[in-house]
């Protein structure tokens, strides 16, 4: 198990097995907690999906990282709006956490929801993956150049536990593969997400066989330029790397030009990236707000306001935040792109 994989993952002192990470008594808060307006956003966006691939009886929805339940509490409560679709949707949770599994069900109580470790289950219906800072989650790679040939970067404890980098060749097996991808081409520096791509091809092989698609939101950027984009966080504040470990979150951005090439190197259809920020306001987002502020009090207004701040403004989530479509389906108008 490689360093930041154990330190997120093991399942005695990993960082997701033994603590709730989410929240403002925990290290970073995701969109479906800032304001439930997103979150019926995505209902909403299912929703039409579905009505895209011609309304099946058999649908499936398998929500990746699910955090702690509260997107799927409100895509729930938005679903049974829509009877028709209610009753053929099919809500699965993709959590390997037992941890946060057992935080999710007690959000949750519907006994409509699925959890699963694998998609061996899923056989008819379109599926529909959906993915908010699931990516961002799964340790990566990195490589360094020198000369002509590629080093790893990874870490090392001694007699005395304390932690060491170094660097490693890689193998001719991942040399082939990094210059199979135009998105390296040139780099000096190239963060791989192999784990995050493994995770993909699985999802890919159902869509493939199922048809319908995977939509993935996550903070990320559209050119890499040699950045090393691993980070850590801690209480909502910048943590050293190797600092309070098993007990900050540690994820990195996510490389959208490589998740596109990756996609259509793999026969799916992929939409132009665009910003979170793009994306709510396309959905109608700004609408919804206005159409319920006014049966709030000025307060409530202020809250939801200052929230939906939060979610659109550029210079918070509204520009870093980048939102992906990619599938496979003869539709091809899909709202929000």
């Amino acid at each position: 198990m490689s360093f930041f994989l154990k330190v997120l993952y093991d399942k005695k002192y990993g960082y997701y097995a033994t603590k709730k990470p989410f929240g403002a008594k925990g290290d970073y808060i995701t969109a479906p907690k800032v304001s439930r307006l997103f979150c019926e956003v995505i209902a909403i966006w299912l929703i039409s999906a579905w009505k895209n691939f011609g309304e099946p009886k058999y649908f499936n929805i398998i929500e990746l990282g699910p955090g702690d339940g509260t997107l799927a509490k409100n895509l729930i409560r938005t679903f049974k709006k829509f009877p028709k679709f209610n009753n053929s949707k099919h809500l699965y949770l993709y959590e390997i956490s037992d941890f946060l599994k057992k935080r999710q069900k007690e959000n949750i109580k519907n006994n409509n929801v699925k959890w699963i470790k694998n998609f061996n289950d899923i056989k008819k219906g379109p599926v529909i993956f959906f993915g908010n800072e699931f990516f961002d989650a799964i340790p990566i790679k990195q490589f360094k150049r020198f000369k002509n040939l590629f080093y790893e970067k990874y870490f090392t404890l001694d007699k005395n536990f304390k932690i060491h980098e170094k660097l490693k060749k890689i193998s001719n097996k991942e040399m082939k593969i990094i210059k199979n991808f135009k998105s390296f081409h040139n780099l000096e520096f190239i963060e791989y997400p192999k784990l995050g791509l493994n995770e993909l091809r699985k999802m890919i092989k159902k869509i493939l066989f199922l048809k319908g698609g995977i939509l993935l939101i996550d903070y990320g950027y559209l050119k890499p330029n040699n950045q090393n984009t691993l980070q850590s966080v801690f209480k909502h504040k910048k943590n050293n790397l190797l600092k309070n470990l098993g007990k900050a979150d540690v994820t990195s951005n996510v490389n959208f030009a490589l998740l596109n090439e990756f996609f259509l190197k793999n026969n799916l259809k992929v939409k132009k990236v665009i910003t979170q920020k793009e994306f709510l306001e396309k959905m109608g987002i700004v609408q919804r707000a206005e159409i319920l502020s006014k049966k709030m009090k000025f307060r409530e207004q202020s809250d939801l306001y200052l929230r939906l701040k939060r979610l659109l403004s550029p210079n918070l989530m509204g520009s870093l935040f980048k939102v992906m479509l990619a599938y496979n389906h003869k539709a091809k108008n899909f709202l929000g792109f």
